[in-house]
């Protein structure tokens, strides 16, 4: 098997597409999630969005992990070493068990301190701290998913993502209308059976992806299992290229969790928009994210290859491709925003207050089109430190600026949301410069 990768469009709108399904249908699944609740009340839906970037905030420190790795093991393909994936990713999977249960811990002794706090509205406080606690408890599942996510992507299989994803948005859905309201014979549990559904959703997910990949023979192809032997070399490996993305994730969802605590400052209808803001990014932004992975595996895989000099032809040949896919989304969004905010089935002044909101968060998303595949690319060179550098400063100014809008100064949501036009700007300018200066090729 040749696991070295062409860098045409052809090859890489074959990698981006199944990614991009793969991200579409967890984004779904929250989508869902938050229809439903929505029809518990403005209330539910608001609290929604503080336990959905909560949740995040652990899911995005999995996929940190799973970056790093991805980004290993597309160099072991690069080189066309079968066995040195394998080994990678069975030390992945201990990597990725230990950081989920630090994760449950610390929800369960620091999160409801800090949580009571902050957050203003003591009901809303509380409902977000009971759906959490449960939540969590998806952690693991989620993160053994996410290593078979940089398997497959890292060894170019990315179809066979569909199928765990199908899986999972479909067993989503299920649980979720019936926990959430008490169909199919299922007890009426309201709120917090979003999180029941979610975690029975993620396992079905796992189980599923686990059954393909049996089945297709990876698990021999590669001896995933074949040495159960603790290598803690591979793993120190792992960790240095995979820690800086870690913390470079957790301080940017950390951050837009801050976000959302100073917009419920606001009160319960702003917070709620700002829910369905969260769900725009997820579906509208799911090409961005696909070609942002593609970036990182095909960087990496072309440096394994020794061919640095394709790199920057490759970047922006996705960053065609990802910016042209956003922009059809975005004009469709822009056309009929009362289309997708009438699916949370609140009223017309809900709507009418999110529209405007809707407009600037449309021009982010062109801007996260191009600006995450740059700074993916960065992560595909294995300078992960730099990808971390680049976060810790965009993320200052990015704070600095929330605070004064929203806490200092006070002024409408809308003007909040402009910090994503801060965020992007800065990611993008420091890791384009950084890929043209060549300094990267220094590292390899």
């Amino acid at each position: 098997m040749d696991l070295r990768l062409q860098t045409g469009y052809k090859q890489i709108m074959a990698m981006a597409m199944p990614i991009s399904l793969a991200i579409l249908v967890p984004q779904i699944n929250f989508i869902t999630n938050n229809i439903f609740l929505g029809g518990l009340g403005e209330q539910a839906l608001a609290s929604a969005g503080i336990t959905g970037v909560y949740y995040l905030i652990f899911a995005v420190i999995g996929n940190g992990l799973n970056n790093g790795l991805q980004t290993l093991i597309a160099r072991k393909a690069g080189e066309n070493n079968a066995k040195g994936i394998g080994h990678l990713f069975f030390h992945g999977v201990w990597v990725s068990l230990a950081i989920s249960f630090i994760g449950i811990s610390l929800t369960y002794t620091i999160a409801p301190v800090i949580l009571r706090a902050t957050i203003h509205n003591a009901a809303t406080a509380q409902q977000v701290i009971d759906f959490t606690l449960i939540r969590i408890w998806g952690l693991p599942l989620l993160y053994l998913y996410v290593m078979r996510n940089a398997l497959l992507v890292g060894i170019n299989q990315t179809k066979l993502l569909v199928w765990g994803t199908l899986a999972e948005t479909v067993v989503n859905i299920f649980f979720d209308y019936g926990l959430i309201y008490g169909h199919f014979g299922l007890p009426a549990v309201g709120f917090n059976g979003a999180a029941y559904a979610s975690i029975i959703a993620e396992g079905s997910g796992l189980l599923v992806i686990f059954v393909v990949i049996h089945f297709k023979g990876i698990n021999r192809a590669f001896s995933l299992f074949e040495n159960w032997k603790i290598d803690f070399e591979t793993i120190r490996h792992i960790l240095y290229k995979s820690s800086p993305l870690i913390l470079q994730y957790a301080i940017s969802i950390i951050t837009w969790e801050y976000f959302y605590i100073l917009i419920e400052h606001h009160g319960d209808r702003a917070l709620a928009i700002s829910n369905t803001m969260r769900n725009i990014f997820g579906i509208f932004g799911v090409f961005s994210w696909a070609f942002a992975a593609t970036a990182n595996t095909m960087v990496s895989n072309v440096i394994g290859q020794q061919k640095s000099d394709e790199v920057l032809p490759l970047i922006r040949r996705i960053v065609i491709l990802s910016l042209s896919c956003s922009a059809v989304l975005t004009v469709l969004l822009n056309i009929g925003p009362k289309i997708f905010l009438s699916l949370y089935g609140q009223d017309e002044s809900f709507i009418v207050e999110a529209i405007p909101v809707i407009r600037i968060v449309s021009v982010a998303l062109l801007m996260m089109s191009f600006s995450a595949v740059w700074l993916n690319s960065v992560t595909g060179t294995g300078n992960t430190m730099v990808n971390l550098i680049i976060e810790s400063i965009t993320i200052t100014v990015y704070t600095i600026y929330v605070y004064l809008v929203l806490e200092t100064w006070n002024l409408p949501i809308t003007w909040g949301w402009v910090s994503e036009w801060v965020y992007w700007v800065g990611m993008f300018s420091m890791s384009f410069w950084y890929m043209r200066s060549g300094r990267w090729k220094k590292k390899l």
